[in-house]
């Protein structure tokens, strides 16, 4: 099982269309919590600009959460004009690749963008798309994603410490 990202961003605004182009990303499937919105479910302003980028430039974009929570999920998707799918069980394969056939990509030209590695990079990676993690938007957090972040914290000090090796 494939742990590791493709590449690690501080925020989704960091993401530019020409790392995208370059790396022949077409869509990017987009986690929700701490990766769009915050725990109090505010976007930040950078990552609606960025969301505007993006479309201007084609990249398809869709947001797959593990939420069972339908309107907090429904208020992002509005609110970014994002087409999404809740209760998506990450890191499994089945939601994934709803979203690819939706996007009608292939997977080396969908990039998965998440805040946690045990559903967003290791789903991504299962699929054989391109996994970005980006930083959580904050440190407060939901109880059952506190958890992990130790044992996530790990895995992403080794992958950083191997990409300065190289």
């Amino acid at each position: 099982m494939k742990i590791y990202p493709k590449v690690i961003f501080n925020s989704v605004s960091e993401i530019s269309v020409e790392f995208l182009k370059d790396n022949k990303i077409n869509a990017l499937i987009l986690d929700v919590d701490n990766t769009l919105i915050n725990i109090e479910r505010i976007i930040p302003e950078n990552t609606k600009k960025w969301v505007e980028i993006m479309k201007k430039n084609n990249i398809k974009l869709y947001i797959l959460s593990n939420t069972n929570n339908k309107q907090k999920v429904e208020d992002v998707s509005n609110a970014l004009d994002i087409p999404y799918r809740n209760l998506a069980k990450k890191p499994s394969k089945k939601g994934f690749i709803k979203v690819q056939e939706i996007l009608q990509e292939k997977p080396e030209n969908i990039g998965v963008v998440g805040d946690q590695i045990f559903t967003d990079v290791i789903g991504g990676n299962k699929c054989n798309m391109f996994t970005i993690l980006v930083e959580p938007i904050q440190k407060k957090e939901y109880w059952y994603t506190r958890w992990k972040r130790p044992l996530e914290n790990i895995v992403k000090n080794k992958f950083k410490a191997k990409q300065n090796k190289q």
